[in-house]
C-alpha cells in the first residue's frame, strides 16, 4: 500500500489523483470505464493543475513577481485553482466570473481569500464578457499579472507534463480510448499530446454539450451551436491557443437530458456523485465503449466535485425550468438508444491546428 505524502503546503497536494472504475458502466458496455478523480485536488478539481502551472511558468519567466496580482476571467473551477495556489505562493488574486455560475462556486473562490468581481453573462463578442474585463483589468495595471487561461499554453503544459504520464503509469500503457470534454481546450490538448505520443493508436473522443460549438467546428470549421447546457465552463464558440494543440479523433455531442440519467445511474449504482462535465464526460465514454469491441481501457476524467452542481443537476426545480425531466432514463433504454446512434459519431479530419485563430 501506497504511504501517504506529507506535504508543505497545498500546491504539493495537486495532481497524483486515483484512476477509479466505473463498475457498474463498465459491466454494462464490456469495456472498462475509469475516471480519473480531480476532484482529489485541494481545490476540488482539475483546473487545480493549470492554475498552478500557469503560475509557476509566469514566475519562472519572470512576469509574474512578488506582490503582484493575478487577475483571471473564469467560470468557476480554474478561479478556485488559482485561490488555492495564489494563497500557497503569497500572491493576491482577482477573479472576474459571470454571475450565473452556481454559487457554491463562487462561495468557494471567497472562502479561498481571492476577490471576486462578477459580470453578466454576454456573449464574448461583447466586451463585458468576463473574459475582456479580465484581460482589459490586466493591462490597465502594472500591477497585475492576467493569467489567460484559454490562449496561454502552460495550461495544456500541466496536463502534457503530469496528468498524462500518470494515466500512462496508471494504466501500464493499456489505455485504447481518452475521453474528455473541452472549455479552454487545455486538459484535451496536453493529454492527448502526450498519449499519442506514447500510443498513436490512442482514440481520443471530444464530448460536446449543446450550445457549444465545438463539434460543428471539427465537422465544418464554423462555430455553430444551438440550444445550451446546465454545464459550466465547458463549450466554446472560438478557436484557442490550447484547443489548437488537440489531437482529436472523433467528437460527440450528447444532450443535458442524458447527463442527468448517467449521473443517476452512478449515483445509485456506485456511490459516485458526478458533477455535470463529469457527467458528460463520462456518457460520452460510455457511448463510445458501445461502438467497440469489449474489452477495451477507457479513461475520462470527473472533472470536480460533485456538489458543485447540487444545485443545478441535482435540482428538480432547476431542471424542470430548464425543460429537463428530473426523471432518468431507464439504462436499457438509453444503451439501446446509444447503440443505434452511430451516426451521432463524428470523425475528425480537419486540420484545425493550421487553421487561422478566429
Amino acid at each position: 500500500m501506497a504511504l501517504a505524502r506529507v506535504v508543505m503546503n497545498q500546491v504539493e497536494q495537486i495532481g497524483n489523483t486515483d484512476l477509479l472504475k466505473i463498475a457498474s458502466l463498465s459491466k454494462l458496455c464490456g469495456s472498462d470505464i475509469y475516471v480519473k478523480c480531480e476532484y482529489q485536488n485541494p481545490g476540488g478539481s482539475i483546473k487545480d493543475r493549470a492554475a498552478l502551472q500557469l503560475v509557476k511558468d509566469a514566475i519562472d519567466q519572470g512576469k509574474l513577481q512578488p506582490g503582484m496580482t493575478i487577475v483571471e476571467g473564469t467560470a468557476g473551477n480554474t478561479g478556485i485553482g488559482l485561490a488555492v495556489v495564489a494563497k500557497a505562493l503569497g500572491y493576491d488574486l482577482l477573479v472576474v466570473m459571470p454571475n450565473d455560475q452556481t454559487a457554491e462556486k463562487t462561495k468557494m473562490i471567497e472562502l479561498h481569500g481571492a476577490r471576486l468581481h462578477a459580470v453578466p453573462p454576454v456573449p464574448f463578442k461583447n466586451e463585458a464578457h468576463f473574459y475582456h474585463t479580465a484581460r482589459r483589468l490586466g493591462a490597465e495595471n502594472d500591477n497585475f499579472w492576467w493569467a489567460n487561461q484559454f490562449e496561454n499554453t502552460s495550461n495544456m503544459r500541466a496536463h502534457y507534463l503530469r496528468t498524462g504520464p500518470e494515466i500512462w503509469q496508471q494504466t501500464a500503457g493499456k489505455i485504447d480510448m481518452l475521453v474528455s470534454v473541452s472549455g479552454t481546450g487545455g486538459t484535451i490538448a496536453g493529454n492527448s499530446l502526450y498519449l499519442k505520443e506514447q500510443n498513436p493508436n490512442i482514440e481520443v473522443w471530444c464530448a460536446d454539450p449543446d450550445g457549444s460549438g465545438t463539434y460543428e467546428f471539427l465537422r465544418s470549421g464554423e462555430y455553430k451551436a444551438e440550444g445550451g447546457s446546465l454545464t459550466e465552463g465547458i463549450g466554446i464558440m472560438r478557436l484557442v491557443e490550447n484547443f489548437r494543440q488537440a489531437k482529436i479523433d472523433y467528437a460527440l455531442n450528447l444532450p443535458d437530458q442524458d447527463l442527468l440519467s448517467i449521473a443517476n445511474f452512478v449515483r445509485e449504482q456506485d456511490g459516485i456523485v458526478l458533477g455535470s462535465s463529469s457527467a458528460l464526460n463520462v456518457a460520452a465514454a460510455f457511448f463510445a465503449a458501445l461502438h467497440r469491441a469489449p474489452g477495451k481501457t477507457i479513461v475520462t476524467f470527473a472533472c470536480d466535485l460533485g456538489e458543485r452542481s447540487a444545485s443545478k443537476l441535482y435540482n428538480t426545480d432547476y431542471l424542470q425550468s430548464r425543460g429537463i425531466s428530473p426523471v432518468a432514463e431507464p439504462m436499457d433504454k438509453l444503451t439501446n438508444r446509444y447503440r443505434q446512434a452511430g451516426d451521432k459519431i463524428l470523425r475528425v479530419t480537419r486540420d484545425y491546428q493550421n487553421e487561422a485563430p478566429r
